[in-house]
């Protein structure tokens, strides 16, 4: 026991006083650790993220999509999807582009979504103040608008939002509600997102088609008969092919974006990895090295008794503490480094280690 606490007093002794040999020898590995935590954590956070926004729809949820150019339905059809079975409420919903400004101030962020008075019940969105867009503001293009928590501060400041007016396009809206803050879902930023009736839309331009929309089902047991009426209905009636219809739910949306992250994560991971194992033949390198330029020092060992067992384990010791001390800085960098990324807005997870 005694000679292996002086073969480990001797291989510490000669990391100190190899100070800069012993620095880039771990180098290596603080740079492959470091990178493995700080990419495989990105990664993670970006599917905890991306899960937890699809989830937050809720598993009721089925999203239709129409891409073809050609045809879409028209917002007085929509009532016609209320027949089929298991159908409770429908949201269609259009991306509108126009400048939302009030008086010299212009909002450079804001998004517009052209919908009815199901949206928010189907997004699970609610208001801190005012009111909810009616379906009689529907009926009467009512020029009214909800409006995100960070576009009623840049427009408005310290003034309440509620009754007040901005322009669209140059035309006078009244803001008839705040949305409750809630940041950003499914690529939208909902803080920074203007809600106005889907009728009003007509006055910026738009026309009432619609090809994108939710709808909310009453029993989520039986989604997936859903989804083929669905189907069936809307391709016999627009005369689509099933190529340009998309009808899912949330559960097949989780199932392709888990498959598409943790294909994303596997290869941030094996990136970062090549570093680790460039690390690790990094050390080996340096160490076989160190061999061949302490031959006079291992002579005089052997000379003195040491076996060859006994040097061996010296060399060793040195790599094991090299190594260790290598992972150590390497993993708190790591954390450290992923921690900085989320101030940038990425989602990082620090358990990816």
């Amino acid at each position: 026991m005694t000679k292996f606490t002086n073969i480990i007093k001797v291989s510490l002794k000669n990391i100190l006083s190899n100070k800069l040999r012993s620095a880039l020898t771990v180098l290596g590995l603080i740079i492959g650790i470091a990178s493995v935590i700080i990419l495989v954590g990105i990664g993670n956070g970006a599917t905890s993220s991306v899960t937890s926004e699809v989830q937050s729809l809720g598993t009721d949820i089925l999203t239709v999509s129409v891409s073809s150019s050609d045809v879409s339905l028209e917002y007085d059809e929509l009532d016609n999807l209320k027949n089929i079975n298991n159908v409770e409420t429908i949201a269609p919903y259009k991306n509108v582009s126009a400048t939302i400004s009030r008086g010299t101030t212009v909002s450079q962020k804001a998004s517009i979504v052209a919908t009815n008075n199901n949206y928010m019940d189907v997004t699970n969105l609610t208001i801190s103040s005012g009111r909810l867009i009616s379906s009689i503001d529907i009926e009467n293009k009512s020029k009214v608008c909800l409006i995100g928590s960070s576009l009623a501060t840049s427009l408005f400041s310290l003034v309440d939002p509620v009754g007040e007016t901005i322009k669209i396009n140059d035309d006078k809206y009244t803001v008839i509600g705040v949305l409750t803050t809630k940041g950003s879902s499914m690529g939208t930023d909902i803080d920074n997102m203007l809600i106005m009736p889907i009728t009003t839309a007509t006055y910026l331009g738009e026309d009432t088609s619609i090809n994108n929309l939710y709808i909310k089902v009453q029993d989520e047991n039986y989604i997936n008969n859903t989804i083929s009426m669905l189907e069936n209905y809307l391709q016999g009636y627009l005369s689509i092919s099933e190529d340009y219809l998309t009808v899912s739910s949330q559960d097949s949306m989780l199932e392709t974006m888990e498959s598409v992250n943790n294909t994303m994560s596997l290869l941030l991971g094996g990136i970062a990895s090549i570093s680790l194992i460039v690390g690790g033949i990094g050390v080996m390198n340096v160490m076989l090295v160190s061999v061949t330029e302490r031959t006079k020092e291992i002579g005089i060992r052997k000379a003195l008794g040491a076996k060859r067992k006994d040097i061996l384990v010296q060399f060793l010791i040195e790599s094991l503490v090299l190594s260790i001390l290598g992972g150590f800085i390497g993993i708190l960098i790591g954390i450290i480094g992923g921690n900085i990324a989320e101030n940038f807005g990425y989602s990082f997870e620090n358990n990816s280690f």
